[in-house]
Formats: structure tokens, sequence, C-alpha cells
């Protein structure tokens, strides 16, 4: 059963959020990337997920169904992991197994580090460490974080043509060819099943406008070096071998910076989640949390 809410995050700020499975099921909060609101989550993990966890997902500030403030009120990075918080507690949480992508997997961070108290287990895909420690290769060679690989140039183009006041048609359009860069190179790319899921966002949200809040917020304060190395809260990531906004070696280095942090590989993954990856993902979940 879905049940819907408004959590008040702020002083102005609501958050839509959505919670599936049964109520007394360990709580399972799911933590969506920039810009993306919560129903980027497919329904087939979230459904997969929900059949042993009480899932809960939402949509940040400035997605979705939650309030669009960035313009009049703006805000840091950090105060997304807050809301990712308020969430928690409006919705009577103690403690829950966190599932982050991308920014999702920073606030994740942001949260094991500041908050071990309320995390059951963090699952990170997508992202990159909070840490300013080196990356370590097999042969022993240190690399600097800066010195890691880059977002894919295509994906940067994209980002800095993308049209400011498009109509829904093209905004629609703009957003499956993005997906299917985000996509990867390895697994086929299903153009339909991605416009159909946005055609549902669209509804969802009510509107098409377009928001660069999360590329606007502030980065500041948000490295988690010492605390992330000595967590105690049980960490995988999920390493994607195609992925191409935090390339191979992000997901390593990230499991090297956090203390007794697990890796699983997903072959053919990108920075997306296309059908074929949901059953190794959930499976991989799922195993994480207990469950």
């Amino acid at each position: 059963m879905h049940r819907e809410h408004l959590v008040e995050a702020a002083p102005g700020v609501r958050l839509w959020a959505e919670e599936r499975g049964a109520a007394d099921a360990p709580a399972l909060l799911l933590v969506m990337g920039a810009q993306a609101s919560g129903l980027a989550w497919p329904e087939e993990l979230v459904d997969a997920l929900a059949a042993h966890h009480r899932v809960i997902r939402y949509d940040h500030r400035d997605t979705g169904r939650s309030t669009w403030s960035y313009e009049t009120e703006p805000y840091a990075v950090t105060d997304l992991a807050r809301d990712a918080l308020a969430v928690l507690e409006a919705l009577g949480v103690e403690r829950a197994h966190l599932v982050g992508m991308s920014l999702g997997g920073m606030l994740a961070q942001l949260l094991l580090a500041d908050h071990p108290e309320r995390v059951l287990s963090a699952t990170l895909i997508g992202t990159c460490a909070l840490s300013t420690t080196p990356y370590t290769a097999p042969d022993g060679t240190p690399t600097p974080v800066e010195d890691l690989p880059a977002i894919d140039p295509r994906i940067l183009e994209m980002w800095a043509n993308r049209p400011e006041d498009p109509d829904e048609a093209g905004e629609l359009e703009w957003r499956v060819e993005h997906w299917r860069l985000l996509h990867g190179d390895a697994l086929p790319f299903d153009a339909e099943a991605v416009r159909e899921q946005e055609r549902r966002i669209l509804a969802h949200t009510g509107h098409a406008r377009v928001s660069t809040a999360h590329a606007q917020a502030s980065p500041d304060g948000m490295v988690r070096t010492e605390a992330l190395a000595a967590t105690r809260v049980p960490v995988l990531v999920v390493s994607a071998t195609a992925e191409p906004v935090f390339p191979p070696p992000h997901a390593r280095h990230l499991a090297q910076v956090i203390r007794g942090a697990r890796v699983v590989e997903v072959p053919g993954m990108g920075h997306a989640l296309p059908a074929p990856v949901l059953g190794p993902l959930a499976e991989a979940i799922l195993r994480h949390t207990g469950a």
C-alpha cells in the first residue's frame, strides 16, 4: 500500500514523500540524485525492496511536488542532507537503511558521518567519496582525489547547453537524451521506457520548468574524511562498470575511504537504473540490509 505525505522540512519548505511496504518492517530511505524526483527510483526496484522493508522515497527541494524555493531562498547541499533527516523525523523513523544515488550518495555519506545513530546501513550508488584521502591502485600507486577520472565531456556539454525555458515536449526529449548519455555505452538503451518514466515524473511534478538549484547550491562543508574512515555503520558500494559521471575507480576509492565498506560490481551499469540492472541491484541491497 502506498502512503503519501507532505513533510515540513524547514520554514517554508515542504517535501513530498511516499512510503510503501509494511509499516512495521525495517525502514529504508531512498535518496535520489541532483534535480531528480523520488519517482526516478523505478517502480520495480521500489516494489522489490518494499517486499522486505518500509521503503520511503521523497522529492528533494526544487523537484517534483516539493517546494521550489532556491531562487528566493538559496540553500546549501548540506541542507538537503538535513531534509533527508527531516523526512525520517516526520515519519517517526528512529533508524533506517539508506540507499543513495549520485548526489543522494553524498547526502547518505553526510548522514552516515554526522548521524550514525540514525543509520542501520548505507548503500552508495554512482557517487564519489566525501574524503581527501588519495586513491591507492592495486599496485600501490596513490592518486590524489582531484586527479581521479572526470565526468564524460559529452554530459558536461549537455548540462552547459540545456534550454532554459522549453515546452513540455522539448523538455521530455532533452531528458531522454540526457539519460541516454548517463546510461553508459555498455547496455542497450530503452528510450521508450525512459520516455514513459519521464512522462510520469512530469505529470507528478505538474510542470516542465527547469531548475539548476542543486548545481548552484553551495558544496561548502561536505568533506567528512575522518568520520567516514571511523564509521562502524555497514556500507555497500555499488561499482558500475560503465559509469560516465564518476567513472572507475571512484567506487573503489569510496570503498577504500569508508571503514569496512564492501563493493559489489554490476556489469554494464552506468549512471542510471535501467531494467537489466534492477534485479542484481535489489538482490545486493537486500543482502546488505539482511532482508
